[in-house]
């Protein structure tokens, strides 16, 4: 963590006489203590510090700076919702990259519900964000090579059929090298490679169309048979999810099934935890040969808002950290995953409430106990696994920074000392 609140506060208040702090720790403890006094309700206090903050942050700047910058915009809409206007309140509408304007939806007021809505609101916008996010980091591809080589070795040859239900499939990224390495396999040995079928969730039935259509021309390429079946899911409601999924899935004899959720279940984690636990006991239910789970390793579920900004500045210095140190100050690529990516999972965190509150991520040991609650039981990821992820980060994202290590038979991507991503596989 950065420290006790109160080791935090002490600095903040002594940095007045001490002018010789540096510039990064007094920038961490004035959001601190500014957070710290929205959690009194003393608003007018937060406002003008925020104030302050804000002249000294920019999302053109170093790491720290456009930190600083993303929180106070958190801040000031956390502000707004209590009825507070401030000049540092995110504009509605607007996302500035690279000192250009991206659009992503018109005026909605300062309704902090609204506007988070707004940010989702541009798929176009936001599936760019993902892909220069898998681009750029190492750990959405990370996740999707570990799993896959996950579901590879729990289904191994001579299977006739491949089944894997894909919940939030998005834009299908991880399982082109699936097909291939299936393909690959089956060269080597006298077995005919299995007919594959995905079944892809979604909110949006013309991403999972397109989605499905690419995925099938690949698998052509390789001489894979292959279907797409789309699940479009309506809401977030997991409790008719779990009730309907029996019958939305249709297993074929002799299909092996893998289930696969990547970055997923922490959408679901609310106040209490009975809707997710009768989902995973559903998914449990269809007697899956593998389920792989990767997830943030970072406790954003607390209840108390001071807490949960403390964790999550402590999360998100390492992320920018990160791409700090591995990318140029003017990537646009790096601009948009900051600004529009993180960032809308900081006003959501910081900034949101309730039900509205959605990036309510919770870490490993928490997964692993509700898991092994339902019945499921982990699957050592192997050497070969963590060769193939090695090798991953040498190659694409040569940075002595990113940290490997493996936990309880699980895998952890990190900065540095600090933890970031987990990947486990159960059955």
């Amino acid at each position: 963590m950065l420290g006790s609140l109160s080791q935090l506060m002490s600095s903040s208040s002594s940095h007045v006489q001490d002018q010789e702090v540096p510039r990064p720790q007094t920038a961490f403890q004035l959001l601190v203590t500014c957070a710290d006094l929205i959690s009194q309700s003393d608003y007018s206090a937060a406002k003008r510090l925020l104030s302050v903050l804000f002249s000294d942050s920019s999302p053109y700047g170093d790491s720290v700076e456009r930190l600083v910058y993303q929180f106070v915009r958190a801040l000031s809409l956390r502000l707004n919702r209590h009825g507070i206007p401030t000049s540092t309140a995110p504009v509605p509408g607007v996302f500035s990259v690279n000192r250009s304007i991206v659009s992503t939806c018109p005026p909605c007021g300062t309704n902090n519900y609204k506007m988070l809505s707004c940010y989702d609101s541009d798929q176009e916008t936001l599936r760019s964000c993902y892909l220069s996010l898998n681009q750029i980091t190492p750990f959405i591809r990370f996740s999707h090579l570990t799993a896959n080589q996950a579901i590879l070795e729990a289904i191994r040859g001579g299977q006739k059929a491949i089944h894997i239900i894909d919940f939030d499939i998005m834009h299908g990224v991880q399982w082109p090298p699936l097909m291939q390495a299936l393909a690959d396999r089956s060269s080597n040995t006298l077995h005919p490679p299995p007919m594959l079928r995905i079944t892809g969730t979604g909110h949006d039935l013309n991403i999972l169309h397109r989605t499905g259509d690419r995925l099938l021309k690949f698998a052509q390429s390789l001489g894979l048979r292959f279907q797409f079946h789309p699940l479009l899911l309506l809401d977030n409601d997991l409790t008719s999810l779990a009730l309907h999924l029996p019958s939305a899935i249709t297993l074929l004899p002799d299909e092996a099934l893998a289930v696969n959720c990547v970055l997923y279940l922490h959408r679901f984690l609310k106040d209490d935890s009975r809707e997710l636990l009768l989902f995973l006991h559903k998914i449990k239910a269809l007697n899956p040969t593998v389920v792989t789970i990767a997830e943030r390793e970072a406790n954003h579920n607390q209840p108390l808002f001071l807490q949960r900004f403390l964790e999550a500045l402590d999360h998100y210095k390492a992320l920018f950290d990160s791409l700090e140190a591995t990318l140029p100050p003017n990537s646009r690529e790096r601009l948009a995953v900051e600004q529009i990516w993180f960032g809308r999972e900081i006003m959501d965190i910081v900034a949101a409430e309730g039900e509205g509150r959605r990036e309510r991520h919770q870490k490993f040991e928490t997964w692993e106990m509700m898991l092994k609650s339902v019945g499921f039981n982990k699957v050592p990821l192997s050497p070969f696994a963590l060769a193939q992820a090695k090798l991953l980060l040498r190659l694409h994202y040569p940075s002595e920074g990113y940290q490997l290590q493996i936990l309880k038979n699980s895998f952890f991507l990190g900065w540095q000392n600090h933890s970031l991503f987990s990947i486990s596989s159960w059955h």
